[in-house]
C-alpha cells in the first residue's frame, strides 16, 4: 500500500492487486487487459537460480533471429545481465532509467532503454525494485506499457521474458499473465527438479485466468536426463531440449558472447543445432502441457531416495 501510495504521488499507476484469485491465500499483481502483448508469440523462460536461464534465453533469441524472426528479450531480474551475450555489455534497466526522469516515462525515447544485440534481437533490461521493497509485477508492468507507447511490439515476433529465479510471489509470476507458453530451465538434479516442480504448480494458478500454458522443459548442463525424465513421466510433463555441460557454453558467457558469435568448434555447433532445433519446435506450436505437481513428500520419495 505505501508503494501505491507513493507511486500516485509521483502521477504514476500503480497496477490493482487481486487477492486470493489464482489461489487460497494468494496476492497477485494484476496487468492492465490494454497491455495484453499481441500479435507475437511470447515465451517465459523460468527455473532455478543459476541454473542458466539467461544463458538459455539469449542463445534462443539468437537462434530466433538467425531464423530470420525479429526478436524483443526482457529481463526481469535487478543483476540486469539477462542480454549482455547479445550486447556485450551490462545495460540500465528500465526502473533505474524511470527514476532518473522522475517517472516521467513521456520524456524517454526508445533508444534510452532498448539496445540492438547480436542478430538486430532487441535487448531490455527490466531490472526489478530494491531487495525487500517493491514488487516485481510492477516492473515488468511498467517495461511492457513502455513497449506499447512506443509500438515496438508491432514489428516484433517473437517476444522472450527471462524471469529471475524460483517462483516466489505474484510479483515474479507476473510474465505469465503475458505469456502463451513457459519454458522452465533445469538440470538433472533433485534441486532443479524441486525448483522445477513449484513452476509448474504457478503455471498451474495462472491458467486458471490467463492464456499461458507450459511448452516442456530443457535439460541444461547435465551429461544425463535420467532424472529429469523421471519426473516428467511421473507428471505428464515434457523434455523439449537437452544442453550437455559443454565447456564451450561457459566460455561464451566470459567473453559476453552468445554461441552464434563464436568460432566454429564441435561442441558450440552441436549446441548451436540444439538451440535453432529449439526455437523451430516453439515457433512451430507446442502441445499446451498441464503437468500435475507433485506434493513435496512424492516428490522427495521420487527423487530424494534409492
Amino acid at each position: 500500500m505505501r508503494e501505491a501510495a507513493g507511486l500516485a504521488a509521483r502521477g504514476v499507476s500503480a497496477p490493482p492487486v487481486l487477492r486470493g484469485q489464482d489461489g487460497e491465500g494468494s496476492v497477485q499483481v494484476h496487468q492492465d487487459d490494454a497491455l495484453k502483448i499481441e500479435g507475437a508469440q511470447v515465451f517465459s523462460v523460468y527455473g532455478k537460480g543459476g541454473i542458466g536461464k539467461s544463458t538459455t534465453s539469449s542463445n534462443l533469441s539468437a537462434a530466433f533471429a538467425k531464423l530470420g524472426k525479429r526478436v524483443l528479450q526482457i529481463g526481469c531480474d535487478p543483476k540486469h545481465d539477462s542480454t549482455f551475450t547479445l550486447t556485450g555489455r551490462l545495460q540500465p534497466t528500465v526502473i533505474d532509467i524511470l527514476k532518473s526522469v522522475d517517472f516521467h516515462a513521456e520524456e524517454l525515447r526508445p533508444e534510452d532503454f532498448v539496445t540492438e544485440g547480436w542478430g538486430g534481437v532487441k535487448c531490455i533490461e527490466a531490472g526489478g525494485p530494491p531487495a525487500g521493497t517493491g514488487c516485481g509485477g510492477y516492473v515488468v508492468g511498467q517495461t511492457v506499457k513502455l513497449l506499447k507507447q512506443h509500438h515496438l511490439l508491432d514489428d516484433t515476433d517473437v517476444v522472450i521474458f527471462d524471469v529471475l529465479g524460483d517462483v516466489v510471489c505474484g510479483g515474479f509470476a507476473a510474465p505469465l499473465q503475458h505469456a502463451d507458453r513457459a519454458v522452465i530451465v533445469t538440470a538433472n538434479d533433485f534441486d532443479s527438479i524441486y525448483a522445477m516442480n513449484r513452476i509448474v504448480a504457478a503455471v498451474h494458478a495462472k491458467s486458471a485466468n490467463y492464456k499461458v500454458r507450459l511448452a516442456g522443459c530443457i535439460a541444461n548442463r547435465s551429461r544425463e536426463t535420467n532424472e529429469v525424465d523421471r519426473f516428467c513421466e511421473r507428471t505428464g510433463f515434457k523434455r523439449i531440449a537437452h544442453m550437455p555441460d559443454y565447456d564451450a557454453i561457459r566460455r561464451s558467457r566470459l567473453k559476453k558472447k552468445t554461441l552464434f558469435d563464436m568460432p566454429d568448434e564441435d561442441d558450440i555447433v552441436a549446441a548451436r543445432a540444439e538451440y535453432i532445433r529449439l526455437a523451430e519446435t516453439l515457433w512451430s506450436g507446442t502441445e499446451p502441457l498441464m503437468p500435475q505437481p507433485l506434493e513435496d513428500r512424492d516428490i522427495f520419495e521420487l527423487l530424494g531416495f534409492d
